[in-house]
């Protein structure tokens, strides 16, 4: 199948499916010459109109990545994460998040990071993808073909009959002859790629989404001015979100250089907020990442996600009602704005006997299920992930070790306790019907405790591991 478009007075290919391109028909050939070669080819009427359109939409939902997107027709859209990979636990969290979102929905892509849009496209495009480390940008470029520099079809045409096919090739070639011979889209493209020139890309706009900007007389460029500013935009923007009655659970800042360079910061926040004071002081941490060049002359900020907010009265954990909870949530923020999202969690525990499977992180500002651990039943303070093996010797079987070998230290045992045998889940795997635990709590001469276990009976050749460290 291929998609056609009228040129003139011709109907051309602009676009071909895997079975025709094997079958030797590429854009821009005519749908005659098409047909005369495959008989039985379905030719469809592309709608270029349409195809925008819905590129523009994908465009929209990848704002939910970073407030810097454009479209970039016909198949592509550059994202600027510079600001906001933190939120996703760093750039390939992100891009595995993107990708599978997309691939959820019958959407085939490929994307790739890169610290140039140029680069990136490229690796997109005509490489396998994923992050192009810093530096390595000439060398992911250089065995591209020259078409990954999306420079126009006739200058490609032009690079082959000179015997120039790939990036490394083009490079290397003197600039005033290139000059000369090409038009100049051919080193600009070349530049930007390799990050020689800026590439300045015109970001959407989302429609009613609430904004507050200011424009400047002068450039500024000091972080005082930067935090002042953003304090002000944030004073602005809550008294809209007040009388929507919403709060913002996502804020992006953009700063807007005299160069036409859009940089970008973004904060999340655990619920929906409307405290200036608070969002300021977040956005505030971000700021470093901002580099002002020459100076800004434009900075907006945007509630990119907003929930309904009701009025409440909160107060501190020191004068709150017995049972209550106090609002931790811009603790949470700034924890983490300053940590990472990973860092920052609680812990719940689960009804199992198995001791690395009895708790699970939730997020910070989840409610807890009700379920607790029994007062009687002791842990150690600290487990190992995974338990570490010993060398342990016993007097008899099912008795506590004399002394046992860690870490090539050896410690005698002076008090212990057990064994508190525990056997396996059984029910959840056909695996675990036969496992079985004796776990014993030592002390060795110096005071130092320990929880050890024998993962069979010694009969049975079981070993010793050590699980946790100190005593609950």
């Amino acid at each position: 199948m291929v998609m056609a478009i009228q040129e003139g007075s011709r109907r051309i290919l602009a676009s071909v499916d895997d079975a025709a391109r094997q079958a030797n028909l590429s854009c821009g050939m005519t749908v005659a010459h098409a047909q005369s070669l495959l008989p039985g080819l379905i030719v469809k009427d592309a709608k270029p109109d349409e195809d925008e359109a819905a590129l523009t939409r994908l465009a929209h939902w990848c704002t939910r990545y970073s407030p810097l997107v454009t479209p970039w027709a016909p198949d592509t859209i550059f994202i600027d994460v510079a600001g906001s990979s933190h939120l996703f636990r760093g750039e390939a969290a992100l891009l595995q998040d993107l990708t599978s979102r997309l691939f959820s929905a019958h959407l085939s892509a490929r994307a790739a990071i890169a610290d140039t849009p140029g680069c990136a496209w490229a690796a997109a495009h005509y490489g396998q993808g994923g992050i192009v480390a810093a530096g390595r940008m000439s060398e992911v470029l250089g065995s591209l073909p020259v078409a990954a520099l999306r420079i126009p079809a006739r200058e490609i045409t032009s690079l082959r009959e000179v015997g120039v096919e790939r990036v490394a090739q083009l490079a290397a070639l003197p600039r005033a002859s290139l000059r000369q011979r090409f038009s100049g889209d051919v080193l600009l493209r070349l530049d930007q790629a390799l990050g020689a020139v800026v590439e300045v890309l015109a970001p959407l706009i989302p429609r009613e989404v609430p904004r507050m900007t200011l424009k400047f007389v002068e450039p500024i460029g000091t972080p005082e001015d930067l935090e002042r500013v953003t304090k002000l935009l944030c004073e602005k923007l809550m008294i809209d979100l007040a009388a929507r009655g919403v709060g913002v659970r996502r804020l992006d800042m953009v700063f807007q250089r005299v160069d036409n360079v859009a940089q970008a910061v973004r904060i999340g926040t655990s619920k929906p907020n409307r405290d200036t004071k608070h969002l300021a002081k977040l956005l505030a941490e971000r700021l470093v990442l901002v580099e002002p060049g020459f100076g800004i002359e434009e900075a907006t900020l945007t509630a990119s996600w907003v929930e309904a907010l009701t009025e409440r009265q909160t107060v501190g954990a020191h004068v709150a009602d017995g049972g209550s909870e106090a609002d931790i949530s811009q603790l949470v923020d700034t924890l983490r704005v300053r940590l990472g999202n990973e860092r920052i969690f609680r812990v719940m525990p689960i009804e199992s006997e198995i001791p690395e499977r009895s708790t699970k992180r939730i997020a910070p500002t989840a409610k807890a299920d009700g379920a607790i651990w029994p007062k009687d039943l002791p842990r150690p303070a600290r487990l190992l992930s995974p338990p570490e093996p010993v060398q342990a010797v016993a007097e008899i079987p099912d008795s506590p070790p004399l002394f046992f070998v860690w870490r090539k230290t050896r410690h005698k045992v002076r008090r212990a306790d057990g064994p508190e045998r525990i056997l396996g889940e059984w029910w959840l795997s056909d695996q675990e019907i036969g496992m079985q635990r004796d776990y014993y709590r030592v002390e060795n001469e110096t005071g130092e405790r320990f929880w050890l276990f024998r993962d069979a009976p010694a009969q049975a050749g079981g070993k010793w591991w050590l699980h946790g460290l100190g005593e609950a």
